[in-house]
């Protein structure tokens, strides 16, 4: 895809925030740090768009980028930030939960994980609700450039071991450095921004695993 529009529209923390166009939403998970916003500006040829850090928990908020007039990007905040308060973890959790429970616009979650290193308890947790919801999913091992290009078919295969990934869940190794995999994620992601919005997502009840957030 050529992206020659990309916005961030608002940053919200509740429903009565979320943008009202009838686009399809891309959820973006993972655990801080893991490069969601290095990921974003990688997909759209951005350098700035998704401001990235090297403190993890940046991000407090549901972030809507608006891509091309097409389809939104959301980016979550990152699960598993020990210095945040108990108290703002479980705000975050109560806003991220309304929002994959709850938002019809959501078409696919793509999960974040970081290829170096065997998957978190966390993102074992975040994978395990990630099917439990039924919903389309992707994911994305992050940070490719790291490790050597002889030694990530090893590390994809731990990844997909420890998060049990099913055949039919794309798991796809990415570089927000060099572009590595920015292709194959384009066209994995095709199919969702082109489908319509529908209702499916209305009966959609299972609380996601608690302290993620």
């Amino acid at each position: 895809m050529k992206v020659t529009q990309a916005e961030l529209v608002i940053s919200a923390v509740s429903s009565k925030q979320y943008p009202q166009e009838a686009l399809p939403e891309i959820a973006l998970a993972g655990r801080s740090n893991v490069g969601k916003s290095s990921f974003i500006n990688k997909m759209i040829n951005r350098k700035n768009l998704a401001r990235t850090s090297s403190k993890p928990g940046k991000t407090q908020t549901l972030n809507f980028y608006r891509i091309n007039g097409q389809f939104f990007f959301v980016d979550l905040p990152g699960y598993g930030y020990a210095r945040v308060s108990k108290k703002e973890r479980e705000r975050w959790g109560r806003f991220i939960e309304e929002y994959l429970t709850t938002r019809q616009q959501l078409q696919l979650i793509c999960h974040l994980v970081d290829i170096r290193h065997k998957p978190t308890r966390d993102d074992q947790m975040m994978a395990d609700w990630l099917q439990a919801m039924a919903l389309p999913r992707l994911v994305i091992a992050t940070k490719a450039d790291k490790i050597s290009k002889g030694k990530i078919a090893k590390h994809l295969k731990l990844v997909k071991e420890t998060l049990q990934l099913a055949k039919d869940v794309p798991l796809i190794a990415f570089s927000a450095e060099t572009g590595l995999g920015k292709e194959e994620v384009w066209a994995a992601l095709q199919p969702y921004i082109d489908h319509k919005v529908s209702t499916t997502l209305e009966n959609k009840s299972d609380s996601p695993p608690r302290g993620l957030a």
